[in-house]
């Protein structure tokens, strides 16, 4: 049985003043030595990093063996109690769960321990593909999307295209600038609602973080759905299977951002890169071309749309504006992501910003003007970029390549959402706005869980919509441009209370911003209200109330597991030894203590085990333990690759190897919740520590229940 461990709070005397029992270090160890059973003295807790017991070749016969350092499972801390799990600790016991794992390393590859998260950080080039894709390839459908809605008023409307592009790169300056504002004031990133939170409090910040959710939900979707229309426009004989190229190419996009931000920076930076060239080429060939022969035009397609004559021209000029910013949407993303970037991060942001601004705006406005001159106009079937390209080229190797290099940033357009979107849900997560397994980074430090959801949403979205460009996009952009507004009013009021230097400019960009962004979002949502706006309204008020319920039960939960500043949880000397007993612990709380203090109950030899992969965090937690549990010694298990469940199976283990044989139990608190769904919101760490543990012999699984939320149920009696 494992050892009783050293009081290391002092003297760990009772509140009644009364010397405190001296703790037994005699360690019961099985070994057979002439029919006795021998007593062994070892001091402090078992020496689970170095030492085993192993079976001599005699029948009965044990010997302690000292484990060579290349086999251990822990590494001694630099304090007591402390010990690191190496790469042995969390790797599988079994043959099947060997498979699973190299299963695994060629899908994602080698887990990557926490200290290498800085060599994750991206350069400038790789964090232009990752961050700005979205908003780059946006230039390869917003042309599209205006010309749609201006036909329906004539083709003499289509003329207004390029003044409404102007329009629109007039916005994503106003836009660009004032979101280096809130780079500069907010480094550690979290954008729009990080600063809406911060500055006009939490139902703008839910606000905000619905918004942007959404409308990363609608990224993967519009550009997954843009990305087989580039193909189609190819390719028309695929046009019937369409849905399911979009849901595989999701799945892997999906896949590449679960095996890290860097790797999937560098795999996407490709594509991303060679659409800015093959569009460049594009673009000066076209313009050579014009200035050649003047009165080049597109072939008429019979998949045009057919031209209206709509009298209310205002209307169908402002629903054309609104329909072409979604070439705005993603650019907040850079501002959401700045501790992705290498040091100095804000700056690194700031000009990676800027760099993107000027290549979607050239891209976008020479697109637009090309296509006004030649003629193109809305088709079912054939892009915009794809007629100006068959028009400059024909149906050469260079159409296709264009294609090509088209279709593909248009599908990996969505790596923009998968950078944002699991950053921002381990945020909110942390926050409590979001469950707690938001916050958990996988194999490779990306946010799996994060990736995971935006895979599935988006999905959903597609087959929903028939991977249909046309009838995503109104629903797309009113989400970002609420989040936009809330973010520049939330930048006027931080510079107003902090008054830094320069803020008097700095306020003068966010109110144009806020206020410029304000009307495109009233514009967005009243011009393309029936046309879908009031879908993404009603999933961000829904996503919002979601949020805020999350908040409102973690919130009470916190309520009634609080303990007071002066409580203290001692122990009566009169228990005996009793077997090893384990009692994982998160942080300290009602529910902790009282799951020690049954632990306690049973035995004397009771361990409290914290697996982190923050050490700075697990000191703060020790000295508040010291502080309010007596007797019952805390060890720190560092996890350098996030593993919860392995390392502390490998503990078991351990000891197992120091007592072969002995029973270890392990006490874990079980949450009851007063509603179904609150369930999902806890206790899932200790299930798949229950899990693990079953198939493990010679443990004991016992659960504490702590019932949450239950009218008859107080903060007193959960003390």
């Amino acid at each position: 049985m494992a050892d009783t461990p050293e009081p290391s709070n002092g003297d760990n005397r009772p509140p009644d003043g009364s010397a405190p029992e001296e703790p037994a270090h005699i360690h019961i160890a099985k070994v057979e030595r002439e029919g006795e059973r021998v007593r062994v003295q070892r001091p402090g807790r078992p020496d689970v990093e170095g030492t085993e017991i192993v079976r001599g070749r005699k029948a009965g016969s044990q010997f302690a063996r000292r484990v060579r350092e290349g086999e251990r499972k822990f590494e001694r801390g630099d304090d007591d109690g402390t010990f690191k799990a190496t790469r042995r600790a969390t790797a599988p016991g079994t043959r099947g769960g060997r498979f699973f794992e190299r299963a695994r390393r060629v899908l994602f590859g080698a887990p990557i321990a926490s200290e290498e998260h800085d060599e994750q950080r991206l350069p400038k080039w790789k964090a232009l593909a990752v961050f700005s894709s979205d908003a780059l390839s946006s230039s390869a459908y917003a042309t599209d999307e205006i010309l749609l809605v201006l036909v329906t008023a004539g083709t003499a409307a289509l003329t207004r295209s390029v003044p409404i592009a102007i329009a629109i790169c007039t916005l994503l300056a106003i836009v660009t600038f004032s979101y280096r504002q809130t780079i500069r004031a907010y480094p550690s990133g979290g954008g729009a609602y990080i600063v809406a939170r911060d500055n006009l409090g939490d139902v703008a910040g839910l606000t905000a973080a619905a918004g942007l959710s959404v409308g990363y939900i609608l990224t993967v979707a519009v550009s997954i759905a843009a990305g087989v229309f580039a193909v189609v426009s190819a390719f028309p004989e695929v046009a019937d299977f369409k849905v399911g190229i979009a849901c595989v190419a999701v799945l892997i996009i999906t896949l590449l951002n679960l095996r890290g931000i860097s790797e999937s920076g560098t795999i996407f930076a490709i594509p991303t890169y060679g659409f800015i060239v093959a569009f460049a080429v594009l673009i000066i060939v076209g313009f050579i071309r014009l200035i050649i022969d003047p009165d080049l035009q597109a072939e008429p397609l019979d998949s045009w749309e057919h031209a209206g004559s709509s009298a209310v021209l205002w209307f169908i000029t402002l629903r054309a504006f609104a329909s072409g910013s979604a070439a705005l949407t993603g650019v907040e993303a850079i501002s959401n992501g700045i501790p992705a970037f290498r040091k100095p991060e804000p700056r690194n942001a700031q000009q990676t910003l800027m760099m993107m601004a000027v290549i979607l705006g050239t891209l976008f406005l020479c697109m637009t003007i090309l296509a006004n001159q030649f003629g193109v106009q809305h088709s079912t079937e054939v892009s915009a970029p794809a007629q100006i390209a068959k028009t400059v080229f024909g149906e050469s190797i260079v159409f296709y390549l264009i294609q090509a290099f088209t279709a593909l940033i248009l599908f990996l357009a969505a790596n923009t959402a998968y950078a944002d979107f699991p950053r921002l849900g381990s945020i909110l997560a942390k926050d409590r706005f979001l469950p707690h397994q938001f916050l958990f980074r996988g194999d490779r430090l990306a946010f799996s869980n994060g990736i995971i959801v935006l895979g599935l949403a988006s999905v959903a979205l597609l087959v929903i919509f028939n991977a249909s460009v046309n009838r995503l996009i109104p629903l797309y952009a009113f989400g970002v441009f609420l989040s936009f507004t809330l973010s520049q009013s939330g930048m006027i009021i931080h510079w107003l209370r902090t008054r830094d230097p320069g803020w008097k400019p700095s306020v003068a960009i966010n109110i144009v911003g806020a206020t410029t962004t304000g009307i495109v979002a009233f514009i967005v949502g009243t011009t393309n209200f029936l046309a879908g706006a009031w879908i993404s309204m009603v999933m961000i008020i829904v996503l919002a109330f979601f949020l805020w319920a999350i908040y409102k039960h973690y919130m009470g939960v916190e309520r009634q597991l609080a303990i007071k500043d002066d409580a203290v949880l001692w122990f009566p000397p009169e228990i005996k030894q009793g077997q090893a007993v384990l009692v994982p612990v998160d942080k300290i709380s009602s529910a902790t203590l009282r799951t020690v203090e049954y632990a306690r109950s049973i035995s004397k030899n009771v361990s409290a085990l914290h697996v982190t992969d923050d050490m700075e965090d697990a000191q703060a937690l020790r000295e508040e333990w010291n502080r309010r549990v007596m007797d019952v010694d805390l060890v720190l298990i560092n996890s350098p690759y996030r593993s919860f469940v392995r390392p502390f199976i490998s503990y078991v283990d351990a000891l197992d190897k120091v007592d072969p044989g002995q029973y270890v139990t392990v006490v874990l608190p079980e949450f009851r919740t007063r509603y179904p769904w609150q369930r999902y919101l806890h206790n899932q760490s200790a299930q798949r520590l229950k899990t693990a543990l079953l198939d493990r012999p010679n443990t004991v699984i016992v659960e504490v229940p702590i019932h949450l939320g239950h009218p008859n149920q107080t903060a007193e009696q959960l003390s």
